[in-house]
């Protein structure tokens, strides 16, 4: 049954669309009185502190709109809107650098902000900053060029408002046709709901439609990259640098494209080209940086996100790729530089949450165990803001899974599905070892390692198909009504299009997605042989390892004490309900167990994939290969203790998590 808002909540939005009409009919200071009201009723309300801002402002207080707009952002520092209006405000006090700052923070926040785009052309102009200026010239001739529609939809997408983005997009496009831009945007919104199908078929028809358009074939490399399609990829992306050869952003996906299929040389040679041609743009030194870490080149890479801070002291992804080296300390000057640099007002919130969890790191290795906390927990809180996850819906999944594939399902099936037995599935949690595992068993002359392959995740997307929000889920429910044919289909899908990562011809090929467990039952029929390895680490262990991981994208669950306790405790629940229905499926490898006893561990891996004993596989520190996750310099040490037992360290502030675990877990 659906519930009633709140008295409260429904009296301060009339307040709200009052006060609206009265700034529109220019009535201030009416529209001020409105506003306050609302206030009294929701104190932090944001739709009400941004229409008082904009009021104040158009009353000539620029210093009241400040300080209100200020309190906005700190309740939600990745609205663009809210840092657009700061800008105006700090431009009405005659601020222009520091209005400079914020518009930017604006843009990089909301792309769609065309004001915000205008005020850095005027400003940039003005100071005689001409590249910088042509660069927002570029975006304001770009949204201008879009129907007001389009614009609309623009913003909506980052503002995360994406179902309503959709709606209008799709109307738009019902009432003008094949509009390209339309689509590419369509295209964008569909990635944002893992429609890769869709968006792929979007944008293939936008190219065809519209063959010069440059920004539907740079999506479109983008989405194949996403979707791990590296050869397509980098050959969309040689097409495109032919459309526009001197096109430094061109350039610089190709060489994204060639790192991706292990040209590292191709690669690293042209970040360093532009570098020099652009040695003020840190984000090349940082790519140089992740391409240096990736193929083990530590000392390089780290010289090159020292450079990349150094050209952008406030560039928080330079400090946590130095954190997520894991084996880096340090020094005092640079804590202290990123303590400045996350205190300022102007750092934007990606800068901002990067830099709390790079100064976690930091503190933690000085051993100052509080202050330590305090920078992950407000790194973990601003990023939680920003992604707006919620553990309940990811447990609702879950029991899906357990309600809908039990032993009648694979009992109907038995004997169903491609025989390959190429596949080896390393699944769990992140942080819990999958990485030693991987290059534990791709030591191995018969396995090779790849990366964390997203086929399986775009299958049960695809098998759950389109829905309007609030319909009910059409996947695992509808495994059931598949038939032989479609399994056996899906498994020889999965095998050819997972055969461009497999570069040495071995057997065997491990993928290492994590949250593949949550399809177990889908790997299984479509693929019976296949083997399943679920690495498992302590609770505790797991959750704070999580807790403290900046991700790049993805596993959303981890920044918040109750919502990874949740998360584990629901992955647990189900890996047990696998255990029941297919007994003897998944081989279970405990992280503690492994660097406690590595040989006994290493034979029973071996054993269960039908492997003979290599001793590569003890010595896997010494295999050279490309490692693409948190964990590659760990993995190139021999096994350690130190980090089993780290979270013990911060026992005091961590019952959240042991609530969201319960006893069993958390003991």
């Amino acid at each position: 049954m659906r519930q009633n808002p709140p008295a409260a909540t429904t009296d301060a939005a009339r307040l709200i669309e009052q006060a609206r009409g009265a700034l529109q009919r220019g009535q201030l200071a009416e529209g001020e009185a409105l506003a306050r009201q609302a206030l009294q009723l929701n104190a932090d309300d944001q739709d009400a502190l941004y229409l008082l801002a904009v009021i104040q402002r158009y009353m000539r207080r620029p210093l009241d709109a400040l300080a209100t707009i200020n309190r906005l952002i700190e309740l939600a520092p990745g609205y663009g809107r809210a840092h657009q209006e700061r800008g105006h405000s700090l431009r009405a006090l005659g601020q222009h650098e520091q209005a400079r700052a914020a518009y930017q923070s604006a843009v990089d926040h909301n792309v769609g902000l065309l004001a915000s785009w205008k005020m850095l052309v005027a400003i940039d102009t003005a100071a005689g900053r001409t590249e910088a200026a042509k660069i927002a010239q570029a975006q304001c001739d770009y949204l201008e060029s879009l129907p007001e529609a389009l614009q609309a939809v623009v913003s909506l997408i980052q503002e995360n408002r994406i179902r309503k983005a959709e709606q209008q997009c799709r109307a738009f496009l019902q009432q003008n046709g094949h509009h390209t831009e339309a689509m590419r945007l369509l295209a964008e919104i569909g990635t944002k709901f893992n429609s890769y199908d869709d968006a792929e078929f979007l944008l293939e028809s936008a190219i065809v439609l519209e063959p010069d358009n440059t920004n539907a074939h740079f999506d479109y490399v983008n989405l194949l990259h996403k979707r791990q399609k590296y050869e397509k990829a980098l050959e969309e992306a040689k097409a495109l640098q032919r459309k526009a050869p001197d096109k430094p952003q061109f350039e610089l996906l190709y060489a994204n494209q060639s790192l991706a299929i292990g040209e590292f040389d191709e690669a690293i040679a042209i970040y360093q080209r532009q570098a020099e041609a652009m040695p003020g743009n840190p984000t090349l030194h940082l790519s140089i940086g992740h391409a240096k870490k990736t193929i083990g080149q530590q000392a390089e890479a780290i010289a090159a996100y020292r450079r990349a801070y150094g050209v952008r002291p406030d560039f928080g992804d330079a400090y946590w790729s130095l954190a997520n080296l894991k084996t880096y300390r340090f020094e005092p000057h640079e804590i202290e530089q990123m303590r400045d640099c996350e205190a300022r007002s102007t750092t934007g919130l990606a800068d901002r949450y990067h830099l709390c969890f790079a100064l976690g790191k930091a503190l933690e290795d000085r051993g100052e165990y509080a202050e330590s906390f305090d920078y992950y927990e407000r790194g973990n809180r601003l990023k939680r803001d920003e992604l707006g996850y919620d553990w309940r819906r990811i447990t609702a999944e879950m029991d899906r899974q357990k309600t809908h594939c039990g032993a009648a399902l694979f009992d109907r099936f038995k004997g169903s599905g491609h025989e390959a037995p190429d596949p080896i599935f390393i699944l769990g949690l992140p942080r819990a070892g999958s990485t030693l595992l991987e290059q534990i068993l791709s030591s191995h002359s018969q396995v090779e390692g790849t990366l964390e392959l997203p086929n399986i995740l775009a299958l049960s997307h695809r098998l759950d198909g389109q829905r309007r929000v609030g319909d009910a889920p059409n996947y695992p429910g509808n495994l059931a009504d598949l038939s032989r044919e479609d399994l056996a289909r899906f498994g020889e899908d999965y095998i050819r299009d997972t055969r461009v990562h497999r570069k040495r011809g071995t057997p065997f090929f491990i993928d290492k997605m994590p949250n593949n467990f949550r399809h177990i039952a889908l790997i299984h029929l479509i693929l019976p042989n296949a083997r399943i390895i679920d690495a498992r680490r302590g609770a505790m262990g797991c959750c704070f390892s999580g807790f403290k991981q900046l991700f790049a994208e993805g596993q959303e669950f981890t920044y918040g004490l109750e919502e990874i306790g949740h998360y584990y405790h629901d992955y647990v629940g189900l890996m047990d309900h696998w255990d029941a229905v297919l007994p003897g499926k998944i081989l279970r490898v405990q992280y503690e167990e492994v660097v406690a006893d590595l040989e006994t561990q290493v034979r029973r891996v071996l054993d269960f994939c039908g492997l003979p004993f290599e001793q590569a596989c003890l010595d896997f520190h010494k295999t050279g290969r490309a490692v693409r996750t948190a964990s590659s310099e760990q993995v190139r040490q021999p096994i350690f203790t130190s980090g089993v037992d780290q979270w013990e360290n911060f026992s005091p502030w961590l019952d959240p998590l042991r609530a969201a675990l319960g006893p069993g877990l958390a003991s």
